[in-house]
């Protein structure tokens, strides 16, 4: 299946007890007493990779897209760098395949970054017949702007820092125009129906009519990332790894769970919601500097500012650590103040509300979780190891990234990923006879405790035990520290049945992040955005491989056939 990658045999490995003992189903429920609803194509998760998949379905079928918020709610919405492609006449495929591989730390598979990277030019040339307005030249041109890691200037851009936003207003436009498309908002993915190996649908809710069944000839996963699981994330509040946790319990196979990317700039302002600072700022020419000014990043790396991202976030924790202070600053003074302005509206407009001229001041910033490298195992049509299950975008593993993403690729990922996974399993659906029929799948109520759970105690608490050991910089002594608190609390917490999203999102953080902590142990090295401090270099012999991780199919389960 895969191409150039040169692996040692991969073994599954499964987390403590704590995780093999959890439920398969979160809640329970009875076919005889919940709605039920029919769909050829059920795509969950309304992001870029979510709508762009639905948009490839034969208009012929009936398609629902689900998500648990509102449509412009989602990673794809919040980025602001912008979306990689190679577009300038200067500017070739092999050049971008190349940067691709390098950030990977030699994990990435070459097959699927020439299918993502060739495949660019296209999808970009789609979004702008839909309509989404990248920002363009005196001349017309479009702009082309450059971040770590790529040696040219191929990041196409929207409203100066906000292209997530801007493509997703096109993308959202161009599929409520498709009649045969359907969107539920505000809508929670609770559990994958799983019926003799193959997945079925979902378990769903919503405040309207509480619990539905929806049955699906095919579904696809885009849930997007996990960033709420650490204190200090760019991430917005629907970032709390249902897909990745679903996935899971469903026994599907997921891996990589430790490559989770740190942003290096997030806005550092005690008291304040974090805030990303774009790639692009340091692109632009922006310095990072500390408190007395001084340039630290060309004594760590001789691309400075524009190495790639893990290495500017693990050497800003360096420098703060040697330093003693909880931040760096990014500095602008030195470019030209009314073009800073016009370039980053948005981040000027955040960072006046704190007194900040990004002109002319230093902007505290910090590293933040940012995106969830691991994820569901895919194929290069986006096909997972369960029939009947497709993903795409931040959830999946896919290969394109490796140890680590090569900024503005995640967007160019989400499409082009979305368009395969959306056609196959439009195809799929296509060719299953249309007699769709309830399986009477039921999960019976558990015996209920008197003990309350705090979780908003908890749930700070483990986002503050990620940010310290499973943060930027890891050792073993703190990983198997966090994973017996967050084992202790599994024991109590999962095989609970709580009756809203706010329960549901914290069992799937505390899922997640159980996956992440194990994983985390498991590779006895650092590449990439996972850095042990007990292990400081790479191991190729032992570890310039995978590391899958799948829920053993033979575990006891509350799930049943009635």
């Amino acid at each position: 299946m895969w191409a150039d990658l040169a692996t040692l045999p991969e073994t599954h490995f499964n987390p403590l007890e704590s995780m093999n003992s959890i439920p398969r189903y979160l809640v329970p429920f009875d076919p005889k007493r919940i709605p039920h609803y029919f769909v050829d194509v059920l795509v969950i998760g309304g992001g870029l990779a979510g709508l762009r998949a639905a948009l490839e379905v034969d208009p012929k079928l009936t398609v629902l897209v689900v998500t648990k918020d509102e449509w412009r709610e989602s990673n794809s919405n919040y980025a602001q760098g912008g979306i990689a492609g190679v577009i300038a006449p200067t500017d070739t495929f092999e050049e971008h395949i190349q940067d691709t591989l390098v950030a990977g730390g030699e994990l990435c598979h070459r097959d699927v970054v020439e299918t993502v990277v060739r495949a660019a030019p296209e999808r970009i040339e789609e979004l702008i017949a839909w309509g989404t307005n990248f920002d363009e030249s005196a001349e017309g041109d479009i702009l082309l702007g450059r971040e770590g890691g790529h040696g040219q200037n191929r990041i196409l851009h929207a409203l100066g820092d906000a292209t997530g936003a801007e493509i997703m207003r096109a993308v959202i436009a161009r599929a409520r125009q498709a009649e045969h498309l359907q969107m539920w908002q505000h809508t929670f993915s609770i559990d994958f129906l799983v019926d003799e190996g193959r997945c079925q649908g979902a378990l769903m809710w919503n405040a309207k009519h509480g619990k539905t069944l929806v049955w699906a000839k095919q579904t696809i996963l885009c849930t997007g990332g996990t960033g709420q699981i650490f204190r200090e994330t760019t991430n917005p509040p629907v970032a709390t790894g249902d897909g990745h946790a679903m996935a899971y319990r469903a026994g599907v196979e997921l891996r990589d769970m430790e490559f989770v990317q740190f942003h290096p700039t997030v806005l550092y302002i005690a008291g304040s919601s974090r805030s990303l600072i774009t790639e692009a700022v340091r692109g632009e020419g922006a310095h990072l500097v500390d408190h007395n000014g001084f340039r630290f990043m060309p004594e760590f790396d001789d691309r400075a500012e524009l190495a790639p991202r893990d290495i500017v976030s693990q050497s800003i924790v360096k420098h703060m650590a040697s330093i003693r202070r909880p931040n760096v600053f990014l500095d602008m003074s030195h470019l030209d103040a009314e073009y800073v302005h016009q370039r980053f509206p948005g981040i000027s407009r955040t960072c006046r509300e704190f007194g900040i001229d990004i002109a002319t001041d230093r902007i505290p910033v910090r590293p933040g979780a940012h995106y969830m490298i691991g994820g569901v195992t895919v194929d290069t049509d986006g096909r997972t190891n369960m029939p009947g299950l497709w993903a795409a975008g931040e959830v999946t593993s896919s290969g394109l990234h490796g140890a680590n993403r090569l900024a503005s690729n995640s967007l160019l990922e989400g499409i082009v990923f979305g368009v395969r996974a959306g056609q196959l399993a439009s195809a799929a659906a296509a060719s299953i006879e249309d007699t769709l029929t309830a399986i009477p799948l039921s999960n019976r109520v558990n015996e209920p405790t008197s003990e309350q759970l705090d979780l908003s105690d908890i749930g700070n608490s483990l986002k503050s035990l990620m940010w310290r050991a499973a943060g930027v910089q890891r050792n073993g002594v703190l990983l198997e520290e966090a994973a017996e608190s967050v084992e202790n609390w599994c024991k109590y917490a999962l095989a609970r049945q709580l009756d809203d999203p706010v329960g549901w999102e914290f069992q799937n953080m505390l899922t997640v992040a159980r996956l992440v902590i194990d994983s985390a142990l498991k590779r006895q090295e650092s590449r990439g955005t996972h850095l042990r401090l007990d292990f400081p270099e790479p191991d190729n012999s032992n570890w310039m491989r995978h590391l899958p991780i799948q829920r053993s199919q033979d575990e006891p389960s509350l799930a049943s056939r009635t």
